[in-house]
């Protein structure tokens, strides 16, 4: 039976893959932090990674733009692909890298710089404006972005750490994305903040999708089903299971992933 019709809404459906992770592992001394994980993450797709403190969760997104590199005793192996490329090959800039795979940390840490200033701080050392009218127009994509321009429009000037924390939050966020990323990873970009805030950041997730691969860390469940389209499962380093963010939550394929959801471990 002929079903080509099929087939063409298969490849319309389907997501390119932007990180193609093949059996990692990450040693932080003789602790063996990671084990044998492989995952693909999609392009223009929100994937959370969740798990109980201490999992691997955290370590395993700071593999994917060599934040690892800066602790002395981690020890990274695998393949990790950006684009078919691997990350770690010793051609690889990390300092190139981290403008493609931008990063938010848990606390907002704004430099202790003006408003303007911490969005043209990656943009002039990357080469990414030719006079100041390209910056100026860099600042404020960003900030329309980061959805904080109509708050600080006014004040680009005054210090970024004046903010409150969930605008230094969306700050850091137009920040990171200043210098065009491809990839943006957040570590828990809420935890420090209050729910307004919280659900400010959120909605600015649901719109960075559209444009970028979004890799969150977040402890809250509710926030992975709120925001992420797959949800990778971590425990003791390992990753447990993989999929579809509904199915993880209301179908999960292993008992752990099932114990965690439901609170029986954690």
């Amino acid at each position: 039976m002929y079903d080509a019709p099929h087939t063409a809404e298969m490849k319309v459906n389907q997501k390119e893959i932007k990180f193609d992770c093949r059996d990692c592992q990450v040693y932080y001394g003789d602790t063996h932090a990671i084990k044998d994980v492989s995952v693909q993450i999609e392009d223009k797709t929100v994937t959370a990674f969740i798990g109980p403190s201490g999992c691997g969760k955290s370590t395993f997104l700071r593999c994917l733009n060599r934040m690892n590199d800066t602790i002395d005793v981690a020890r990274v192996e695998g393949s990790f692909l950006l684009d078919g490329e691997n990350i770690y090959d010793k051609k690889v800039d990390p300092v190139q890298l981290r403008a493609k795979v931008g990063m938010v940390f848990q606390k907002p840490n704004p430099f202790p710089k003006s408003i303007y200033d911490n969005i043209a701080y990656g943009p002039r050392i990357h080469g990414l404006a030719k006079n100041k009218t390209d910056l100026d127009d860099i600042v404020e994509r960003s900030l329309r972005r980061g959805a904080i321009w109509d708050e600080v429009k006014d004040r680009l000037h005054a210090s970024g750490t004046g903010l409150s924390g969930g605008q230094q939050q969306r700050l850091c966020i137009a920040r990171a994305i200043a210098t065009e990323p491809e990839v943006l990873l957040m570590d828990e970009p809420c935890s420090a903040l209050d729910p307004i805030a919280t659900g400010q950041v959120e909605e600015l997730i649901d719109e960075l999708r559209e444009s970028y691969s979004v890799v969150i860390v977040t402890h809250s469940m509710q926030q992975a089903a709120r925001v992420s389209q797959k949800t990778a499962f971590f425990h003791l380093g390992n990753l447990v299971e993989y999929g579809e963010t509904g199915q993880i939550f209301t179908n999960p394929v292993d008992p752990r992933t099932e114990s965690y959801i439901t609170g029986r471990i954690g």
